[in-house]
């Protein structure tokens, strides 16, 4: 199967030849998968044949763990030639994916200004904005007159590599290069050329420091519906922007790790289809190890009522619907409560609120549960003593449940700790054993064969 899926490419790679593959092949998907295949010498082979234009239609189709490992097989001028071609912000995300002695080759190939501004990105920690920025942005001085200033951007233009991403706001900066303010593109051009551009700029702009968490960047750009946030120094130096397109990879990326990690499992680096079992084994291993400690303590309660189960044996016929019960609950509430955490909908001041909403849809729902589980009793013939139990049981973890799921990930988040490590299992896991010992307390309170134990 991996050979009739990867023969286009080797077809283009033995004809020299990648245009027409390029052409034939759009879907990025297909791309990814037929570059996969391929081995180091083929790649480096493919690498040589690609020309600027080829370089970054393919870059931009194909995941930055791949492009990266294109990169890697290929010698370090040719795969600095096609580094130079992309936007900076794109060819650090794809160099951050390239081993530290690969990468510094390549980076001593480039030339020296592109060298220096690729090292200061990738200086930045990963989760920081300043890591995702793009450099280039237009500045102007607020004593020009708006003509000198189209003039300037002209100039800029023609000399730098600045793309559409960076051309919605002209930024107004002084000597320094400190911020003084912002002017929409569209009002710069269309004004009067003998205005200055201080009689347009808006000094209250929106901006972030570089050790600004990316997605939290992401979020005020998205919340205040800009389309580029600069981002400056301690000293309002600007340093770049962050671009709406940026935001959107880095909010799309953010929303894949958090269902990753609700699901028990660290995020992949790379796309699900190329990850290795050693690579899965390693990323689920540690949290499945932590539940099965966790979980530990729910056969430790379960010993500790052996006598009751003995006692009156049609109680464990509920325990797998009581525990699974509690456990659902939970799951849906940290789903819907992390989501919006992730969103900026919900703060640790919401908790309250959080608290109220969940707690009184909570007792809705543990009536309808009781109700349900009335049925299934009267259904296996237990009797009503047990019936009672297990139907004040399903209430009460209902509860238990909505209070815990509603309550974590606010604080988990305050204590800087990822929301989304309250995933489902472990919710279902702290339910499980403490469900329990709700369910035999209200046993003991309940049934008169277990007065006495």
């Amino acid at each position: 199967m991996g050979s009739t899926t990867a023969a286009s490419i080797r077809q283009a790679i033995a004809a020299e030849d990648m245009s027409a593959w390029l052409r034939s092949v759009k879907d990025p998907a297909e791309r990814t998968h037929q570059l996969a295949k391929l081995p180091a010498e083929e790649l480096r082979a493919l690498g040589a044949l690609l020309d600027q234009r080829g370089a970054t239609d393919l870059f931009e189709s194909i995941d930055d763990a791949l492009a990266a490992r294109v990169l890697e097989a290929m010698h370090a001028r040719d795969a600095a030639d096609l580094v130079n071609v992309l936007d900076l912000d794109h060819a650090a995300d794809v160099l951050r994916d390239i081993k530290a002695g690969p990468r510094e080759q390549l980076l001593s190939a480039l030339p020296q200004d592109r060298a220096e501004a690729l090292r200061g990105l990738l200086s930045w920690p990963q989760d920081s904005v300043a890591a995702h920025m793009v450099p280039e942005a237009l500045t102007v001085r607020p004593a020009m007159t708006i003509g000198q200033a189209v003039a300037a951007l002209r100039d800029d233009a023609a000399t730098s590599r600045s793309d559409s991403r960076t051309g919605a706001y002209v930024y107004v900066t002084d000597d320094d290069n400190r911020l003084l303010g912002v002017v929409a593109f569209r009002d710069l051009v269309l004004s009067d050329p003998h205005d200055t551009v201080s009689a347009l700029t808006n000094s209250d702009v929106l901006s972030v420091s570089p050790l600004t968490d990316a997605e939290e960047a992401a979020q005020a750009l998205m919340d205040h519906n800009l389309v580029a946030v600069p981002v400056v120094d301690a000293d309002n130096r600007l340093l770049g922007i962050l671009t709406e397109n940026t935001a959107g990879d880095i909010t799309e990326e953010e929303v894949t790790e958090d269902a990753e990690r609700q699901g028990g499992s660290e995020p992949l680096e790379v796309p699900y289809l190329r990850a290795s079992p050693w690579l899965l084994w390693r990323k689920r291993i540690g949290w499945l190890l932590l539940l099965f400690v966790a979980e530990a303590y729910t056969g430790t309660v379960l010993r500790h009522f052996e006598e009751e189960m003995e006692a009156v044996v049609a109680l464990a016929f509920f325990i797998p619907l009581l525990i699974g019960t509690g456990g659902n609950t939970g799951t849906q509430i940290t789903t819907t409560l992390v989501r919006a955490m992730a969103t900026g909908q919900v703060r640790l001041r919401d908790v309250p609120a959080v608290l109220a909403k969940e707690m009184s849809t909570g007792m809705m729902i543990a009536l309808t549960m009781a109700l349900a589980a009335l049925i299934r009793s009267w259904m296996l013939g237990v009797g009503p003593e047990i019936t009672l139990t297990v139907c004040l049981t399903v209430a009460a973890i209902v509860l238990w449940s909505s209070f815990v799921a509603s309550i974590l990930p606010p604080v988990l988040k305050k204590v800087r700790v990822d929301p989304a490590v309250v995933s489902a299992p472990m919710i279902a896991t702290i339910v499980d054993g403490t469900g329990l010992i709700i369910y035999f307390m209200i046993a003991h309170a309940t049934l008169s064969q277990l007065q006495g134990l």
